[in-house]
């Protein structure tokens, strides 16, 4: 069953966030990662304002999710992007509607 990383963050420095995003694709895509949603407007339609970027990957499952997640690689970046930003990842799985 597919599974997704629903990525909020908010961005403090933008030339070091950017060395970030232009890294993170290959990183994402070597897990057998799709990026669904990255960046972007976000509208509230109800709940609490957020001004910020939105990102939902897409994995094989929840297990290809840890994979990258965790990855060495992707801890790299996780180094890079922390003191540019502040970010929730939420990982979830995928509906199933019954058969």
């Amino acid at each position: 069953m597919s599974a997704y990383l629903i990525i909020r963050v908010k961005v403090n420095d933008l030339d070091l966030y950017k060395s970030y995003t232009s890294r993170s694709p290959a990183v994402v895509n070597q897990y057998g990662g799709k990026f669904l949603v990255r960046g972007g407007e976000p509208t509230t339609l109800e709940g609490d304002e957020f001004n910020g970027r939105m990102v939902v990957i897409e994995f094989s499952d929840r297990q290809a999710a840890k994979d990258f997640y965790y990855s060495e690689e992707y801890q790299e970046l996780v180094r890079m992007r922390a003191p540019a930003s502040s970010a929730e990842f939420i990982l979830i799985d995928g509906f199933s509607p019954a058969p």
